[in-house]
């Protein structure tokens, strides 16, 4: 969990150019600071770096996910993972996941969404791309769809969908012409409903509800 105010970004990236693109994305936010980069986990100098969040490239790895991922987290055991590729795949999701990630992050997510998902893993959430989590559940079980379904009320219904879009309590609140207090109130209550803590939880459900 994130403890100082500033998070501490150590971005592996074997693209250079990708890489400093990267740290031309995370400078426009003042709550982020990159401490290092580098084109593999070899190269660095990650445990001197302490970083909150390591920026992890997958896609030069090929078979090797599971190492690259437990080689990061030996190298850094206090940093969280955010892994990043280019493969919108739930099974390469899932064996991330096991292998300790915090993140999976597809490369053609927007700037502010990816600034989004770093700032929530290191707040000590989980982020997974809701496109590549909503193939995973879509092939799973839908049954319990119709009972989640029915522990909304319409508007709390409405509330999900424009969370899993990504709008910010303000902007939910300027779509359905409510106060921020009550959007705030209806979120509660989502949250409380489907026993959730977290907005990208709230849009994993959207997805496996069919409300996207």
């Amino acid at each position: 969990m994130l403890t100082t105010s500033t998070i501490r970004l150590y971005i592996i990236e074997g693209q250079v150019l990708f890489a400093k693109a990267l740290c031309q994305v995370f400078s426009q936010d003042r709550a982020l600071e990159v401490v290092g980069d580098a084109q593999s986990i070899e190269d660095t100098a990650i445990a001197k770096a302490r970083p909150d969040v390591i920026v992890l490239d997958l896609d030069g790895a090929q078979n090797g996910l599971v190492e690259l991922l437990e080689h990061a987290r030996a190298a850094a055991p206090n940093s969280r993972i955010c892994a990043l590729t280019m493969r919108p795949t739930p099974e390469i999701m899932q064996r991330c996941l096991s292998a300790g990630a915090d993140g999976y992050i597809i490369k053609d997510v927007t700037p502010p969404e990816f600034i989004n998902a770093v700032k929530l893993v290191a707040s000590g959430e989980t982020y997974v791309d809701p496109r590549v989590a909503g193939g995973w559940l879509r092939r799973r079980s839908n049954g319990s769809r119709r009972a989640d379904l029915n522990e909304l009320s319409a508007r709390e219904t409405e509330v999900i969908r424009l969370i899993a879009e990504g709008l910010s309590n303000k902007e939910i609140s300027a779509r359905l012409n409510l106060s921020e207090k009550t959007i705030k109130n209806h979120i509660s209550r989502i949250f409380s409903k489907l026993n959730i803590y977290a907005r990208t939880q709230a849009a994993v459900h959207a997805i496996k509800l069919g409300l996207l």
